[in-house]
């Protein structure tokens, strides 16, 4: 008579009848299936995304920072904490920096990024902000909060003080209403590496566009996203406790090449805030193109943007090397040496010349 198995008794025998390869091989499907990895219906016209995990960054943090497998480096004053990494502590003079050590050759692609903005400063007693970067280079510290300025890339900021209306106010002038900015406020730039970033009007003359973003001090999630697909930058944010996206900057004809490196940065002065970062998601969207659109949307090596001019690009030119330099001397030396050969055989029958004049 046959004796039925409980699920521990057929478990066990099921398991000798496996090897070891084929249950870990097993193990390992059952992990990508769970993970989350699978696509996602987005919307008409973008079908599907996916998480590309060497590009995201989520809880725990393990790792990052410490570890020479890790896909994060942090730079400057960022440290990683349980529940967030922050980029500056509610300090001044302080700067930090978190960036992916991995290319991003993604054709189209949306970045999500959950962040936290918050301090013990009052109302415009505060600052300054956080940036995302999608740029050529990484982990270079400088002014723009705390990146380098005249990056090539794109860069995205949250800036939380508004020096240019501080400026104004202290000079006993007033913006018109059309032209005043209430901060926080969310701005966007393009650069081909050959502007700077002017921190005196908050950016304003090289902005690609913007909106105001009450961000600080909330007591709920407060969300970015950064989507470009087709040459067209989008950034939505969620900052109203809804979970809903509202539309902050839309801009056509943007043109970023692939290859670059995805980072978030922050910097505090006399004033300051707690910036900190929860997660960093990068979702790959497939996009289908008709074949004049794969004519247009060719890759690109340098960063611009449609119908707005960018200052030229000088490149340096390269020192030259020891064969040119004597090459160069050698016939220098030549051609003077020539030239005054010929000078004196000319003056030598100028003065026969006058000789035979004179008798």
């Amino acid at each position: 008579m046959a004796v039925a198995l409980g699920p521990s008794g057929w478990w066990r025998r099921w398991r000798r009848r496996l090897s070891a390869r084929e249950v870990s091989t097993m193990l390992l499907l059952l992990l990508l299936l769970g993970s989350g990895q699978g696509p996602r219906q987005v919307r008409a016209g973008q079908t599907f995304e996916y998480l590309k995990r060497e590009h995201s960054l989520s809880k725990p943090y393990q790792g990052v920072g410490t570890s020479s497998s890790s896909l994060w480096n942090l730079m400057g004053n960022a440290m990683v904490m349980t529940q967030y990494i922050r980029l500056t502590p509610d300090m001044q003079s302080k700067q930090g920096a978190l960036w992916n050590r991995v290319p991003c050759f993604l054709r189209d692609w949306e970045l999500q990024v959950h962040f936290r903005i918050h301090g013990q400063g009052k109302k415009n007693l505060h600052g300054d902000g956080l940036a995302i970067w999608y740029t050529k280079d990484r982990m270079q510290p400088g002014p723009v909060f705390g990146n380098m300025d005249k990056f090539v890339g794109l860069g995205v900021f949250v800036d939380t003080y508004p020096n240019e209306e501080k400026q104004q106010e202290a000079q006993k002038r007033r913006y018109s209403p059309g032209v005043q900015r209430v901060f926080p406020y969310i701005s966007a730039m393009v650069n081909n590496g050959s502007l700077s970033y002017d921190h005196e009007r908050d950016g304003r003359p090289t902005e690609l566009g913007g909106c105001t973003a009450i961000v600080r001090n909330l007591h709920y999630d407060t969300f970015l996203v950064i989507r470009y697909v087709k040459r067209h930058l989008t950034i939505m944010m969620d900052i109203d406790g809804k979970h809903e996206w509202r539309d902050c900057i839309e801009v056509s004809g943007v043109r970023l090449p692939r290859g670059y490196y995805f980072g978030t940065s922050s910097i505090t002065g006399d004033l300051s805030d707690n910036h900190d970062v929860i997660s960093l998601k990068l979702f790959e969207l497939t996009v289908e193109r008709t074949p004049e659109e794969e004519k247009l949307h060719r890759d690109v090596f340098l960063p611009s943007v449609d119908n707005m001019k960018l200052p030229e690009m000088t490149a340096p030119l390269p020192p030259l090397s020891g064969l040119a330099l004597f090459l160069i001397v050698f016939f220098s030396l030549v051609f003077s040496v020539f030239a005054i050969v010929i000078g004196i055989i000319l003056y030598n029958k100028w003065q026969e010349q006058s000789r035979k004049r004179f008798y």
